[in-house]
């Protein structure tokens, strides 16, 4: 089940690879999280000593938040994957100038997972042919509807 998602990124980016990340939450993220208190749009993923993090992902922290826990709505999460996996994706980050972008996070077993993908970013002729195949399929639709009722004009 879905929590987030990124729409940005598939307009902005090139989606090479996607990969699936576990994410070290703190208590009052996950409560937030259930309430939909989360914002993915501005989020990016980068390598430091061999480690993922999440970074610019905003959990809004709820009213009703623990008195001793002081929340942290842009704090930098840390995401989990195999060793090998984060060796791959930084041959690739360095080399051929990719970018790891989150796409969404999800629920799988009870856990916070993000998707995570390696991306090129789009040059602006890339996004207007991206609107125009996006429009053009949503004309489409509307004409394949309009069609199948038999009306006419």
């Amino acid at each position: 089940m879905s929590i987030a998602e990124n729409r940005r990124a598939r307009y902005d980016y090139h989606i090479e690879e996607q990969f699936e990340a576990g994410v070290v939450l703190s208590g009052w993220e996950i409560k937030a999280i259930r309430a939909g208190q989360v914002q993915l749009t501005d989020g990016y993923v980068m390598i430091k000593d061999g480690e993922l993090f999440l970074i610019g992902c905003r959990i809004n922290a709820l009213r009703s938040a623990s008195t001793h826990v002081t929340p942290e709505a842009d704090r930098t999460k840390k995401l989990l994957m195999h060793k090998a996996e984060i060796k791959r994706l930084v041959g690739k980050v360095e080399q051929r100038g990719f970018t790891l972008v989150p796409l969404n996070l999800h629920y799988k077993g009870g856990r916070v997972k993000a998707d995570i993908a390696l991306a090129k970013g789009k040059a602006q002729h890339d996004k207007r042919e991206t609107e125009k195949k996006r429009d053009w399929e949503r004309e489409k639709g509307q004409l394949m509807r309009h069609a199948s009722t038999g009306r006419k004009g």
